[in-house]
């Protein structure tokens, strides 16, 4: 199978932006859908940032290099990637603050409504948020599984809130349909892109979606810990009302009045100070993956997976595939069953295969087309089937758990 990843490295239209990123020699990289890969140009971008705008021009930056507007211009670079106009979108905080702001927000514009609807096996970030509030009276957790959100759904649902690809099995929901039929009962819906954003396409309005929160540290590439974004539908500006009404939320912060008075739009989703570091290295990953193209990188994902798939069943290696099987249906990972997953894991890890587990016995391998390679996918289904012949995964090193998975 090398040499037919080889042609098919030749003949990729991608292949020159691996060289774009700074990648360990020796490493093949499959958690790209946990924290993406460093772009060469952020090491620059952030000495630009720390020794001209800030060691030289100090907080005169805030106006020579509109800092104070960094989070709307990085926002408005995200929008296209996920369907949405420039002043939709903006960065700012985790997706868990964001999260806790647009359901909140939610459950204020929907009057004698409290139930949030989800999924059991959603991202736990997210039914946390929810169940936060329940904790403070102020709404209710509802789950249903995945092929039975749309009968749960009815006159007592003010929001449905759903991962769009699923962090675990790569599953996707079909967005338009899920969305209608929330409206269709008077529910508001807020998704979350976390694995979506910079990775597949979305149409967040041509579904007709009210909110999103996504990430920035997956396949955005901004860095460990990026800040996040936020998408409300323009229709919604002036109804949302958010309750972490920081300065940077105000309509006018210098004027340091007393009395809070949200800014107009998205700006109001702001809370605290940006974190210019973060963002500046953000904004350069999002300007990648924006020329690279979300629809080409799709393209090249899927035909990365479905390779994967034909190297792994040529090996003779027989995992239990949790993702979905067509890969329109799935996102950019692969996921597989295994009863010492984690342990499997680390035995990549240790040649150099970098994937990663998911408890309880989930193997996920991540492809983040921008810098992964055919000749990437030949050689990790090479060592997994060696690795799964010789139950090298059997040792106490292995299998001993790390603080993080």
């Amino acid at each position: 199978m090398l040499d037919q990843a080889r042609a098919l490295d030749a003949s990729d239209p991608l292949a020159e932006y691996r060289d774009r990123f700074d990648l360990p020699d020796g490493v093949i990289y499959l958690d790209g859908n946990s924290l993406g890969a460093l772009p060469k140009a952020t090491t620059e971008r952030l000495q630009q940032v720390m020794r001209e705008e800030w060691g030289t021009d100090l907080i005169r930056s805030w106006n020579s290099a509109d800092w104070i507007h960094l989070p709307q211009r990085v926002g408005g670079k995200i929008a296209p990637l996920i369907g949405a106009q420039p002043h939709e979108v903006i960065v700012a905080d985790s997706v868990s603050v964001n999260l806790f702001k647009l359901i909140s927000a939610a459950l204020k514009m929907q009057s004698g409504r409290r139930v949030i609807l989800s999924e059991p096996g959603n991202f736990p970030t997210d039914l946390y948020m929810i169940q936060g509030l329940e904790g403070q009276g102020l709404a209710t957790q509802r789950l249903a599984e995945r092929n039975a959100i749309v009968e749960a759904l009815d006159g007592d649902v003010a929001l449905l809130l759903l991962t769009h690809v699923h962090y675990k099995s790569g599953a996707i929901f079909d967005m338009a349909a899920l969305t209608k039929a929330a409206h269709d009962v008077g529910a508001l819906v807020l998704w979350d892109l976390s694995h979506t954003g910079g990775a597949l396409p979305v149409d967040l309005n041509g579904c007709d979606a009210d909110f999103a929160v996504g990430c920035g540290y997956k396949y955005l590439n901004g860095g460990p810990g990026a800040p996040a974004y936020a998408f409300v539908a323009e229709r919604h500006h002036d109804a949302i009302d958010q309750p972490l009404s920081g300065w940077m939320g105000h309509a006018a912060p210098f004027e340091f009045s007393d009395d809070y008075s949200p800014a107009p739009g998205v700006d109001r989703l702001l809370c605290g100070t940006a974190p210019i570091l973060s963002v500046s290295a953000l904004e350069v990953g999002v300007d990648l993956i924006a020329e690279i193209g979300v629809h080409r990188l799709w393209a090249k994902s899927r035909a990365l997976s479905e390779f994967f798939l034909e190297c792994l069943a040529e090996a003779g290696v027989d995992l239990p595939l949790v993702s979905p099987e067509e890969p329109m249906k799935r996102g950019s990972q692969l996921s597989f069953r295994h009863e010492e997953a984690y342990a499997l894991c680390q035995a990549l890890i240790a040649r150099g295969i970098i994937g990663d587990f998911r408890a309880p016995d989930i193997l996920r391998l991540g492809f983040a087309p921008a810098y992964l390679r055919f000749e990437d996918m030949a050689r990790t289904a090479e060592e997994l089937a060696d690795i799964l012949a010789k139950s090298a995964w059997d040792t106490p090193e292995f299998k001993h758990r790390a603080a993080v998975t």
